[in-house]
């Protein structure tokens, strides 16, 4: 078959790793490590790494530089499986020995356990791969007596060791999670040798491409099993050790090992001459055991961690990033602490209300909480945080408020709904009955309005002049089942009248001051809403003036008011024939409310 002509093959030395549920790739520069995680979303983790050419020149020579390659894969590869695992796993609560040691050895119990993970791995690794085919070899030699020095012997325990080896993966590739890695494996592959043919990085082509490769890892320890049969006959005919000692020198040796097997992996990655093939048929032929073929998604995964390096490699300012990952409530809370302090929001209970909206937790329940925060959840935190952080109020940021025991959507379009107009709410219902006509006049987010309609049960009519006021009241009334009639009015031109009780929260900042109310209401809350004028009492006159008009006999006019104004409001409504004026105060004390009867 002709190679076409028109793709332009290109040499890459980005390697990877399979991992859970994902792919590291590994470049001149970065290396970066794709993973899908519970929710389906493609995670990116990348990190700087030092240049070849800026390494010290021992650690560039030949040999040195695979050895040092063979141990920060080693190293490297344990740390990005635990990382991987930690973005797809279900991370369990720590138990309370894990807890214990944590606070008495004052160490981060995770990278304890990677550590020991490694060790037991390697410890496993010299068990099954050096200590068991010397074992075998030497039973064997007692049978056929071929001498414990002799090429031989060290030919035989190098086949026993490539034995095992091909039964360890055999072994491995029947199990549900290890044949899922096989697959990244095989996604890792076909991604650089999609890239290396010259075509389009998509699935698509990728999935057409091969998914052995001349440089894959799995090749690389057939060598090193390979060329420890020639390294530890030569070291044998001189040394002449035995049993243990004979152990401690594979061991040894091994890094020896190691970097003659990754000069002839290198070597013959760069040579398609056939007389080579057969050093590396082998290892291609076990790569068709630690690979299989890959779905789509998962070459997505492979493709943008690939991606991520070129990019990385390319732009020297790409800073490093790393996965969200799941967490404990305790360390969720300092984080976004430290989101909103970074943008001068020095709030703590806003921390609290963001981890107690993604976790479900109560405020009361966050001090030193150990439970497990979920990777979306964590996410969610922090993309909260980060708005909240630019200033703009909390609520805006969560996109709904809580408003006497119902959910109200709210943005820039309406004042976010206080406490104190609950208290307006909670009086006005004392006198609404069934039967009654009430107006909510500037209902903004329609909160007044599905109040009083669902507590009372009254037929309730909504106005203002904001059009996107009405359309978020309209959604709001709908989604807590409220049957409200909405109306666009200039404050009581287009309402009608007939009403038993008319309830308004209007605009009663003076203007002066609106200026110098806190950035998350200056800046972000309509100023339509806040306004009142000069004196902060322009829309309480056009009320007190027209809804009289309004209200039927023996109705009432229920108003919130802001500070100082309750008794010139008191003034205003008895000038204007209203009788029975209340002035009630709020929570904290303040005459905040006014009840005045026709």
């Amino acid at each position: 078959m002709k190679k076409d002509k028109t793709k332009k093959e290109k040499k890459t030395a980005i390697g990877g790793q399979a991992v859970i549920e994902g792919v590291m790739m590994r470049g001149k520069c970065s290396m970066a490590t794709a993973v899908r995680d519970g929710e389906g979303n493609i995670q990116i983790e990348c990190s700087r790494l030092t240049p070849p050419e800026k390494k010290p020149l021992i650690l560039r020579l030949p040999i040195v530089r695979g050895v040092v390659s063979f141990f920060s894969s080693l190293v490297g590869g344990t740390k990005t499986l635990m990382r991987s695992a930690s973005v797809f796993g279900d991370e369990e609560e720590p138990t309370k020995f894990e807890k214990w040691l944590a606070e008495k050895l004052h160490v981060d119990i995770t990278g304890v356990i990677g550590v020991v993970g490694m060790v037991l791995g390697l410890a496993l690794s010299i068990l099954l791969f050096v200590m068991l085919p010397q074992w075998v070899t030497g039973g064997l030699e007692k049978l056929l007596h071929f001498g414990t020095t002799s090429f031989l012997y060290n030919l035989i325990e190098g086949l026993i060791r490539i034995a095992i080896f091909v039964c360890y993966i055999l072994l491995t590739s029947l199990m549900p999670d290890a044949k899922r890695t096989y697959m990244y494996h095989g996604a890792e592959h076909k991604t650089i040798t999609c890239y290396e043919k010259g075509m389009e990085l998509t699935p698509e082509n990728a999935k057409k491409c091969r998914r052995v490769h001349d440089r894959c890892g799995t090749t690389f320890l057939f060598f090193v099993m390979l060329v420890s049969i020639l390294v530890f006959s030569i070291a044998n005919s001189f040394l002449k050790f035995d049993g243990w000692l004979r152990i401690l020198l594979k061991i040894a040796l091994l890094p020896v090992v190691a970097g003659l097997s990754y000069e002839l992996l290198r070597g013959l990655a760069k040579t398609d001459c056939f007389i080579f093939y057969p050093l590396k048929a082998p290892g291609l032929l076990l790569q068709r055991i630690t690979t299989r073929e890959p779905d789509e998604q998962m070459l997505e995964v492979a493709i943008a961690a690939f991606n991520k390096v070129l990019e990385m490699d390319a732009d020297e300012s790409i800073p490093a990033q790393s996965f969200m990952t799941a967490m404990s409530a305790e360390k969720l809370l300092a984080e976004v602490k430290t989101i909103l302090k970074s943008g001068g929001v020095d709030d703590e209970s806003d921390a609290d209300w963001i981890v107690c909206r993604v976790s479900g937790l109560k405020r009361s329940e966050l001090e030193n909480n150990k439970t497990i925060i979920q990777p979306s959840k964590v996410r969610e935190a922090k993309k909260f945080a980060k708005d909240r952080a630019t200033g703009r109020p909390l609520w805006y940021v969560f996109g709904d408020a809580e408003f006497y025991g119902y959910t109200l959507k709210v943005d820039e379009r309406v004042l976010i709904p206080r406490p104190e107009t609950e208290e307006l709410v909670a009086f006005a219902l004392e006198n609404v009955s069934p039967s009654d006509l009430v107006l909510d006049l500037c209902t903004g987010s329609g909160a007044i309005a599905v109040a009083v309609k669902l507590k009372s049960g009254a037929t309730v009519v909504a106005s203002d002049v904001s059009d996107g006021a009405l359309e978020l009241a309209e959604q709001n009334a709908k989604a807590n089942g409220a049957d409200v009639q909405f109306i666009k009015s200039d404050m009581l031109t287009d309402v009608g009248s007939g009403y038993d009780a008319i309830v308004s929260n209007p605009p009663y900042i003076p203007s002066a001051d609106v200026d110098g109310l806190e950035k998350t209401v200056k800046d972000f809350e309509p100023r339509l809403a806040l306004d009142g004028g000069a004196d902060g009492l322009d829309f309480y006159k056009v009320i007190v003036s027209d809804s009289y008009d309004r209200l039927n006999d023996g109705g009432a006019l229920y108003l919130e008011c802001g500070i100082g104004q309750a008794q010139t409001l008191k003034e205003m409504l008895e000038k204007r024939g209203f009788k029975e004026v209340v002035i009630r105060k709020d929570i904290s004390g303040i005459e905040r409310m006014i009840k005045a009867v026709k």
